[in-house]
């Protein structure tokens, strides 16, 4: 079996070490024998239709987001058409912002986002920086939030999780956030794929199960490093008391 994967604009969407969820993907796929191949989709580049099976996007300042906005327009109907199909994605940060209806910066004009969120985001003076726990329909997630933008969603329930320490989508209504079919959209860097294995392996189950139309059952891996990093990231998290809900 094999998957393909398409990373979106990494040579602009590339801090905060998000890279190391493509690495926890091509690493829990090779130890199944699944081949993942990699594409990167760089700026004027056309994702061509039933040309990937998974779909990532990274976080990126303002003035790369604002570079970003220029081209994943483009992209939106095959996206979109995507995400009904069930392709699972994973957005992370600025693509969050972008795969939400727009996001308002201090300064520049609103960058138009591709409206599979719906969502907003809004620039705000105070940074968001800190170990984060959620809870989810996968279970708990643990990450490392660092942003000042303030994410709304029109319809709360499709958050992605609640907030149990940490700020989340905008630090007052306990969202994280967003989920819509089986695109997921989050502030959690980390990276987030290999310290919360269920959600890799979902991505994965689910890419496969609709590519080759049948119940996928992966191997399951020797996991006892990356939970013990999941679980010591929560005790840390929730005995230091930051933003408990």
């Amino acid at each position: 079996m094999e998957l393909t994967l398409v990373h979106l604009y990494p040579d602009l969407l590339n801090i905060y070490g998000d890279q190391g969820n493509v690495a926890a993907l091509n690493y829990r796929c090779a130890q199944r024998g699944i081949k993942l191949k990699l594409k990167n989709l760089g700026a004027g580049e056309v994702l061509v239709a039933g040309s990937f099976d998974l779909i990532f996007g990274g976080g990126g300042q303002d003035s790369q987001q604002a570079s970003v906005s220029r081209y994943l327009p483009g992209q939106s109907a095959v996206l979109k058409q995507a995400a009904r199909r069930g392709v699972p994605m994973l957005t992370i940060c600025g693509s969050y912002q972008l795969f939400g209806r727009y996001f308002k910066p201090f300064t520049g004009p609103i960058l138009k986002g591709i409206g599979i969120f719906p969502a907003y985001t809004v620039a705000s003076k105070t940074r968001k920086i800190g170990n984060i726990v959620i809870t989810t329909s996968l279970g708990k997630l643990v990450g490392f939030e660092n942003h000042s933008g303030n994410t709304f969603l029109d319809q709360p329930g499709l958050a992605l999780g609640r907030v149990m320490a940490g700020n989340g989508n905008n630090g007052t209504d306990q969202t994280e956030g967003c989920r819509v079919n089986n695109v997921f959209g989050c502030y959690l860097h980390g990276s987030l794929l290999p310290k919360n294995p269920p959600l890799a392996d979902y991505l994965i189950t689910t890419a496969l199960e609709l590519k080759y139309r049948r119940q996928i059952n992966l191997r399951p891996l020797d996991d006892r490093l990356e939970w013990q990093a999941h679980q010591t990231a929560v005790k840390i998290c929730l005995k230091s008391g930051w933003r408990n809900w």
